[in-house]
């Protein structure tokens, strides 16, 4: 009978492991079907686009130049931008017949050069504009949207003056480039990969702060003048000007326009070498001249490290020793007396902390994040990461996460062990959405947003589709991949060097202000925000503005710099905390650490109120949304570094004295 019972218990758990063998087998085949369909659907879409252009590639004499059109925006919302063709551009080239009938008009100037397009009509290409060209990843994210233009240039070849298109522009395109230039929208261009910029219009006489007063002109520039720069049949630099004689008075936008759009280019021998083809763009902006002022801000920022660094090494070396003198150093008269500080709550201060499973979630995200961020610093430092392609640091940031998440997953179940905890699944589901789940409800609400607006803002799906695969494919199962380790290889006792006692000890209740909490975390943010106040400015610029930023050594150096600033101040203020018999630790370490994140957080207001002409729903909800994204980031990385240093500190101090 026992043995009739065993067949049925073996029999019915087969039965069992092989319904959840079909199951987990039709998920698979219902997943991998989902992918190849949206993967067909991508491809199919992906194909409708035009290859990209290679750059660095020599060119033959007369062969075509691309010109390639990505967005328009206003110049003080940099993330608001929209699709180039949005605004009503020639998208064909005007015939040979139509540009012949307007040279009559272009001979008499004495700037046009009407035999330069007819020299060179046999090199004609019929080119088509608003084809989209493929991306990249990162260059999704960053809201390109690339497409073809009718330009139709060749490699060496000067044109002086060239019809693009002749259009007669009704009230409602006229109005649409009128807003824009009110609203100083500017274009971008590329030629390979070289970006250009102008501006699509100019206005006279308006009043700076009413705008368009009685008299005020608006003026649509009707003419591009493209500079490219070659070195050895490699184009080396770009730019695109416009002509203030070449402009169109559209201010009566109620009367139909006659506009000829028209371009002529330029081309120039320059010695700068292909390699360094980008120098140009910081060369001409703004890090010459403020070079200086980023090494005085990382001279304050190091002089301010060494400082903290020699107060916490005099002062808490000093105290300890006497403190370790006189603990140490117990006789029959000195038990008798009642202990004060930090040595009478050794049974406490290896409490574990309440909500113990968010409190590992967040310091293994904590570390995942500084981690990662230390990968993608020394790979932009090194060259196997280019700063100079456009979106590469987004792309490589995002691949990077998800390729280090075991991180996350292994220190946060290990810690959540030792502290005696007993679901583990749970710590590790809940450190596998701690950061991204904000990123997504945060994303949710500015790209549907820039979906409203119709900016190019909002990612495409192909970019959504991709993003959600490397966090369902890679990044989530890889957390619990470390998790998993973590559970089976990591050590799971705490090691503590004093007894935990059964009775929690009352913590005194009077203090003085300077010892309380908000003073404290006051303090902790502020030190090593003011370490990188000065930086901090340049990193805004260039992440909310038009610069590029490529001084990647002095930021590893701030990034170090603030790390050990962080650890130092909150073992600092730790000690204060135990000198008064606080054993309560844990989370107010982590907080202290990443008030930092706080800090930053309420200068970005500073910033986009006062540093910025940023305006507008659209940019203010991607400007607040995702630097409350980074502030959160910062908030776990140098939290989970003050407690790392803390957890150090109280294991050295409490591991010499002698305990009962």
């Amino acid at each position: 009978k026992r043995q009739r019972d065993q067949k049925e218990t073996n029999r019915r758990f087969a039965k069992m492991a092989l319904r959840r063998t079909m199951r987990h087998a039709l998920l698979s085949v219902a997943l991998s079907a989902t992918l190849l369909l949206s993967s067909s659907w991508i491809s199919v879409t992906e194909a409708k686009k035009h290859k990209r252009i290679k750059a660095g590639r020599i060119h033959e004499a007369h062969e075509p130049v691309h010109i390639v059109v990505n967005k328009v925006g206003p110049f003080n919302n940099p993330t608001e931008t929209y699709r180039y063709y949005s605004l009503p551009f020639c998208k064909s080239h005007a015939t040979e017949d139509e540009e012949l009938e307007h040279m009559v008009n272009e001979v008499d100037d004495e700037e046009a050069g009407g035999a330069s397009s007819i020299e060179h009509a046999d090199h004609r290409m019929r080119k088509e504009g608003a084809e989209r060209h493929h991306q990249r990843l990162g260059e999704s994210i960053m809201g390109d949207r690339r497409e073809t233009s009718p330009y139709e240039i060749t490699f060496g070849d000067a044109v002086d003056w060239r019809l693009l298109c002749s259009v007669t522009l009704g009230e409602e395109e006229l109005t649409s480039f009128k807003d824009a230039i009110h609203q100083s929208f500017f274009f971008e261009m590329f030629v390979e990969d070289l970006p250009m910029w102008g501006y699509i219009g100019d206005i006279a006489d308006e009043d700076y702060i009413i705008g368009e007063v009685e008299g005020s002109k608006t003026f649509l520039f009707s003419h591009l003048h493209f500079r490219i720069g070659i070195n050895d049949g490699k184009i080396v630099s770009a730019s695109v000007s416009t002509d203030s004689k070449r402009k169109v008075d559209i201010t009566d936008v109620t009367k139909p326009t006659s506009v000829k759009f028209s371009y002529s280019v330029e081309f120039e021998e320059d010695d700068l070498p292909w390699r360094k083809r980008f120098s140009r763009y910081t060369d001409s902006g703004f890090v010459p001249r403020v070079f200086e002022i980023h090494w005085l801000s990382i001279i304050n920022a190091f002089v301010l490290v060494l400082l903290l660094t020699a107060f916490l090494i005099v002062i808490l070396m000093r105290v300890l020793k006497n403190d370790f003198a006189r603990y140490m150093d117990i006789d029959e008269e000195t038990m008798e007396e009642e202990e004060s500080g930090w040595k009478l709550i050794h049974g406490d201060v290896f409490r574990f902390p309440v909500h113990n499973t968010l409190f590992a979630s967040a310091i293994g995200t904590g570390t995942h994040l500084i981690t990662a961020t230390m990968i993608i610093l020394i790979l932009a430092l090194t060259g196997f990461l280019s700063t100079t392609v456009r979106g590469s640091l987004l792309s490589g940031s995002v691949v990077t996460y998800c390729l280090s998440s075991c991180v996350s997953g292994y220190v946060s179940t290990r810690l959540y062990l030792q502290m005696n905890g007993k679901n583990w699944v749970r710590c590790a589901l809940l450190t596998a959405s701690l950061f991204p789940v904000p990123v997504a409800i945060v994303f949710m609400w500015v790209n549907s947003v820039a979906l409203a607006k119709r900016s190019t803002s909002a990612l495409p799906f192909g970019t959504l589709f991709t993003i959600s695969c490397l966090y369902c494919l890679l990044c989530f199962p890889l957390t619990v991949f470390g998790a998993i380790a973590a559970k089976n290889y990591a050590k799971k006792d705490f090691d503590a060097p004093t007894r935990t006692t059964k009775v929690q000890r009352e913590i005194p209740s009077e203090i003085p202000f300077y010892h309380s909490r908000f003073f404290q975390m006051c303090v902790a943010g502020f030190l090593p925000f003011s370490a990188i106040y000065i930086e901090l400015h340049y990193i805004f610029a260039s992440m909310w503005g038009h610069q590029i930023y490529t001084l990647f050594g002095i930021l590893f150096f701030a990034f170090i710099l603030i790390v050990i600033v962080t650890g130092f101040n909150t073992v600092a203020l730790l000690y204060f905390q135990l000198a008064r018999e606080d054993h309560r630790w844990w989370w107010p370490v982590f907080i202290n650490g990443g008030m930092t994140g706080i800090f930053i957080y309420a200068y970005s207001f500073y910033f986009y109120f006062h540093r910025t002409g940023m305006s507008g729903i659209l940019q203010g909800s991607f400007y607040f949304g995702y630097m409350a994204i980074v502030s959160f980031a910062i908030f776990l990385m140098l939290g989970s570094v003050a407690f790392h240093f803390s957890l150090a500190f109280v294991r050295y101090i409490y591991g010499r004295i002698k305990c009962d």
